[in-house]
């Protein structure tokens, strides 16, 4: 049956090349733009280097402290973090490092480098899962002792050394003083904000005062879960400390939370925004305006594939006529439907690869290389298939009502 109905379907769209053009534009330009979308987002929230255990990642990078007539917002204290989330019970881990990259200048011989710098801790190197080219990450001990070493990413790497394993063991001046390099890591994405930079360095080697004890200031913490299910543990643990903490003078209440590399998103720093990044509010805008992006060329596909169906109404007539029930003329029409949008989808998909790469050659985000992952393929068939379905339901069923006297006389009407 499936066999038949492919062959109809292919000769339906021999004989309407024209609409079939039209329906096919429509299906894939709007599923390559959703591709292309969902696959920018994946590459910013999936699970990915170096953030590959998003199950088990947590970041608190936010503190909101609120007082009658006014209130402070801002990433965490490097103290704050230290003596109340580094102590933490329930994580396997937590990390402790500069909130945002600074951009500073790295000098190699007479050659003057650009490049965004994060401090970070030892525990740094073990929260993520970085791919190291060359090399090493730094140690605890380096990190104790305040050595003067550092990881540099792979392309300033092979701009100043010619080659990744050549930058191992060589040195820059970096403010003032000699560091050597000791490892060289694959380059993160800037739209990966809590954990890019192009050269990492320990904390201790900061000129900040790290002593102060404001619960405001430049750094973040980042935890690590022992398995996915203790997620919501290590959060309560974290809800709980921060109740006990005592407040700076004048402020009623701390706010800060937990999140996950999705939540944090959702956030986008609002002082408004919970644990969960006011998941229900994102979910409902973006997956409106998914839809609705679908629905407009969906309704325009609804009216040509009804204009096709009452072209072909002496076809149905006589079907029916020949004992053809209204539930297979029905799945018919929608299997040729479905179809044809599957054959769009992968048109768009072909599209989306095509815009992909050249977003990445662009480097409109930078270090970025964009393509068509595994979930983002699944994607963009899993909406061909739901286009398909919204637009073929109502003609379909439109279809099989159609009496066959009416439909063999031509007396047929949308």
């Amino acid at each position: 049956m499936l066999l038949s109905y492919l062959k109809l379907a292919w000769r339906g769209w021999q004989r309407r090349k024209f609409f079939t053009a039209i329906s096919l534009f429509g299906i894939s330009f709007t599923l390559m733009m959703l591709v292309v979308v969902y696959a920018l987002f994946d590459h910013a929230v999936g699970a990915r280097a170096p953030e590959r255990r998003t199950d088990r990642l947590l970041f608190i990078n936010r503190m909101v402290l609120r007082a009658p007539q006014s209130q402070g917002a801002g990433a965490a204290g490097y103290d704050f973090l230290q003596r109340h989330v580094r102590t933490l019970r329930t994580p396997e881990a937590v990390s402790v490092t500069e909130a945002y990259p600074t951009n500073v200048a790295l000098y190699v011989g007479q050659q003057v480098l650009k490049a965004d710098r994060r401090y970070t801790d030892a525990n740094f190197w073990r929260v993520l899962d970085f791919d190291f080219v060359a090399g090493r990450p730094y140690s605890a001990t380096e990190v104790r002792d305040a050595a003067h070493v550092l990881v540099l990413n792979e392309t300033l790497a092979r701009r100043s050394f010619g080659t990744a394993a050549a930058a191992v063991g060589r040195q820059v001046q970096f403010e003032g003083n000699p560091y050597r390099i000791t490892g060289v890591v694959a380059d993160v994405p800037t739209s990966r904000e809590l954990t890019y930079a192009e050269c990492y360095v320990p904390i201790t080697t900061t000129t900040d005062n790290l002593r102060g004890t404001s619960h405001l200031g430049g750094y973040q913490a980042i935890l690590l879960a022992r398995r996915p299910a203790e997620v919501p543990l290590v959060q309560d643990e974290y809800q709980q400390v921060l109740r006990r903490v005592p407040l700076p003078q004048h402020f009623k209440e701390a706010q800060s939370y937990a999140r996950t590399l999705l939540a944090h998103y959702m956030a986008s720093d609002s002082n408004d925004a919970d644990g969960s990044g006011d998941a229900a509010a994102f979910w409902r805008q973006w997956l409106g305006l998914g839809l609705l992006f679908m629905l407009l060329p969906a309704l325009n596909l609804v009216n040509i594939n009804v204009s096709r169906t009452l072209e072909r109404a002496a076809e149905i007539g006589v079907r029916k006529a020949f004992g053809a029930t209204a539930g297979r003329l029905a799945g018919q029409f929608l299997v040729e439907n479905v179809l044809l949008t599957l054959l769009g989808g992968v048109l768009g998909l072909g599209l989306a690869a095509g815009v992909l790469r050249l977003l990445s050659a662009s480097q409109f985000i930078p270090y970025a290389h964009l393509g068509l992952s595994a979930p983002v393929f699944g994607v963009g068939l899993g909406l061909a298939l739901v286009f398909g379905l919204l637009s073929g339901a109502y003609p379909a069923y439109k279809m099989s009502k159609l009496p066959a006297n009416q439909a063999l006389k031509g007396r047929i009407t949308a």
